[in-house]
């Protein structure tokens, strides 16, 4: 696949994720775990393909999609439900995650600060798109399908802003961390700003589909709000991910989401919009799991040895707990508690996936601990995919959620 022109080297990874796809049908077995179980027999059987996941292919083509997508169908009905809920698991659950998981890393491994701290942020952030998939299969809805993905679109901005923090002050010269303040203000700044662009590219965007009765213009149009706002916001260095939720939740609620005889699309555009998205959705998920599966062969997982990746995974399973119980039980006597069982399930749902690598694919190569934090990386997301992802059936079954 090396020797072979990038666009035939996707094709012979599409086709193998239709393979497994229907594979995956017929064994009961979630998408995305067949997928990176697919994968890691290909590079097992020498098959190369694993060089082709970069940061650039996550973030710049892989990314966009899946958060538009999900965005898209976020009402604004339940984000107002629960937004002090998902803000605050998104922010303080990202800021606990990170902080417990590096502390652990110093305390238990004599990592490095800079490298524990770095690490700690970029795993921070949930990508439960296997447990998601899973609830498709499934026909899960409901509050807690809802309250997954909105807080793992959240958290994906808060530790996709935070990292960049983290790693400014690792790779400078600068003697301690910064301060409360500073920290505060650089991530409202990059928040802030992303959410802002976000808005304004989807509020332009439906506004001028709201002339047409075209539905590939409309459809080209969510394509621009998409892409075009997560690469402004990048210019900008405010956070991309934010910037594509917001365009995603503007679209969709003036959209898809509108009745028909309210929507700024189309009755067809609406139609295709929704089509297009989950098609793009699925091609990004079956690129980016199929080809962590085809990565592990070249990642050195001996490099640390099962015991230190054995605490790494355990650091991260423990500091999503301690996201997950004690803040939801600031809920307890609200509207929006969540039942313990939920709690259950949003616990070992917290997957880690393609930010996470995307983040790690980014550092810079003589940047102290770089090996080190990638193949930690690797691991967790490995681990939460396939045993996480492959035990969440019958963990829904033993704690009754429907």
């Amino acid at each position: 696949m090396n020797n072979q022109p990038l666009s035939t080297s996707i094709v012979g990874l599409l086709i193998a994720a239709v393979v497994v796809a229907l594979a995956a049908r017929r064994l009961h077995l979630p998408y995305t775990v067949g997928l990176v179980l697919a994968g890691a027999g290909l590079a097992f059987a020498h098959v190369p393909g694993g060089a082709l996941l970069t940061h650039d292919l996550i973030f710049d083509i892989i990314l966009p999609p899946l958060l538009f997508e999900a965005a898209l169908a976020i009402h604004w009905h339940d984000l107002r439900r629960d937004a002090l809920l998902i803000a605050v698991l998104a922010i303080t659950g990202v800021v606990i995650a990170a902080c417990v998981v590096a502390g652990g890393m110093v305390w238990l491994l004599a990592w490095k600060p800079p490298a524990a701290i770095i690490f700690g942020v970029l795993i921070a952030a949930t990508d439960p798109v296997a447990v998601i998939a899973l609830f498709r299969d499934l026909n899960i809805h409901g509050r807690l399908r809802f309250l997954m993905e909105a807080e793992s679109l959240a958290n994906d901005g808060v530790a996709a802003a935070l990292f960049g923090l983290a790693l400014t002050w690792a790779t400078t010269a600068a003697t301690a961390p910064p301060g409360p303040a500073s920290i505060a203000a650089a991530f409202t700044l990059a928040a802030g700003g992303g959410i802002a662009i976000g808005a304004l590219y989807g509020v332009l965007a439906i506004a001028i589909a709201g002339r047409t009765e075209d539905h590939l213009v409309e459809v080209a149009l969510t394509a621009v709000a998409a892409y075009g706002s997560f690469y402004l916001a990048e210019h900008f260095h405010v956070s991309g991910v934010l910037a594509t939720v917001a365009a995603g939740l503007v679209m969709g609620n003036f959209g898809p989401l509108r009745p028909e005889d309210t929507s700024q699309l189309s009755e067809q555009g609406r139609a295709a919009v929704t089509t297009v998205w989950e098609f793009a959705a699925f091609l990004a998920n079956s690129l980016v799991f199929l080809l962590i599966g085809l990565a592990v062969a070249d990642i050195q997982l001996v490099r640390l040895g099962p015991a230190q990746l054995g605490i790494i995974i355990a650091l991260v399973l423990v500091s999503r707990a301690l996201t997950v119980y004690p803040l939801c039980a600031l809920f307890l006597r609200s509207r929006q508690a969540v039942p313990l069982a939920q709690q259950h399930i949003l616990w070992w749902g917290g997957l880690r996936g393609a930010l996470a690598l995307a983040l790690a694919l980014a550092l810079p190569r003589d940047m102290t601990g770089h090996d080190d934090i990638l193949i930690a990386t690797f691991a967790v997301v490995v681990f939460s995919v396939v045993a996480q992802g492959l035990t969440m059936q019958p963990l829904l079954a033993v704690v009754k959620v429907k």
